[in-house]
């Protein structure tokens, strides 16, 4: 990655986007955050952050116009929360072709999009690669809005000549979340003694650590002449069944709490886990953490956090 281009990281306040941030200021990388929330985890992040929202095509006129890249992390990614309003997906779709069309008016040429595991939906198969996606599987509004946010990048590819990678993430967790995401959600109510809720007794997910999921960014950035117009895989590559995170994160927290069994919600996951090999050749991506030692790394810091 040649330091002096410069990159556009729109959801710069959020989890990958804060972390994602601070490792490319690290390698000293030259780059402007967007996101109408403010950064309230690093205020160095916050500092080359402007507020736009992205939903708002006119307000990207307040954006530079010379970028050589644009990694496009912001969405809204609590795929219950969509189910729930479904709007939350429409906004996912407006926001990625308004940061697309802004990208091709522009003609800034290479562009990164955050997927999601979720696009593989529910299938016979357990481990997917990247070929094996079909929206006869699409489980829920946000999926199709990943979905489709993949179908615009390679329209955009094929009718202007936009270079891209498309990382498919997969629940990513570690710090820098206070959502009611499954990781957080089970930290914080373990440490209040709470009941913690598992949607689907045999539910198992492919949990990532948020540095090797920024990591595979980065090999992504650093490679991206060589690997253009791929899709990746971005996770452990291994699964884990939710139950079971439930019973780590109580027993690292001695809590209390009792684990309650519910049925699967609609429009979830039931069984995913990444294959990675495509990663690992390309772009020499290489998964440290593993979920016993990710889990004590976000107990410690989710202490900090919350005292």
């Amino acid at each position: 990655m040649n330091k002096k281009q410069k990159i556009l990281i729109t959801g710069s306040s959020g989890t990958i986007g804060t972390r994602l941030c601070e490792k490319l200021m690290e390698m000293e990388c030259d780059i402007l955050g967007v996101d109408y929330v403010r950064n309230k985890w690093n205020n160095e992040v916050q500092k080359v952050t402007m507020a736009v929202d992205l939903r708002n095509k006119e307000e990207l006129s307040k954006l530079p116009v010379d970028f050589d890249m644009i990694v496009h992390l912001a969405a809204n990614a609590r795929v219950y929360n969509l189910v729930v309003e479904p709007s939350l997906a429409m906004d996912n779709m407006i926001t990625t072709f308004n940061i697309l069309e802004f990208a091709r008016l522009n003609n800034i040429k290479k562009f990164v999009f955050a997927s999601s595991r979720e696009v593989y939906g529910n299938s016979r198969e357990e481990v997917h690669s990247e070929l094996e996606v079909s929206i006869d599987n699409c489980e829920s509004p946000y999926t199709a809005s990943k979905i489709t946010g993949e179908a615009l990048v390679q329209a955009y590819h094929k009718c202007f000549g936009m270079d891209f990678l498309i990382f498919r993430f997969s629940n990513v967790y570690g710090m820098y979340d206070d959502s009611d995401r499954l990781v957080p959600l089970f930290i914080k109510q373990s440490m209040n003694n709470e009941d913690l809720v598992v949607f689907g007794k045999e539910k198992l997910l492919d949990f990532t650590y948020i540095d090797d999921t920024v990591a595979g960014v980065v090999k992504g950035l650093e490679s991206f002449d060589a690997v253009k117009d791929n899709v990746f895989n971005i996770a452990y590559g291994e699964g884990t069944k939710i139950l079971d995170i439930a019973k780590v994160v109580k027993s690292l927290l001695g809590s209390k709490s009792r684990i309650i069994l519910k049925d699967n919600r609609p429009g979830e996951v039931v069984k995913y886990v990444a294959d990675t090999a495509k990663a690992r050749k390309l772009i020499g991506y290489s998964p440290k953490v593993a979920i016993e030692d990710g889990l004590k790394k976000s107990v410690e810091w989710y202490k900090n956090y919350w005292g």
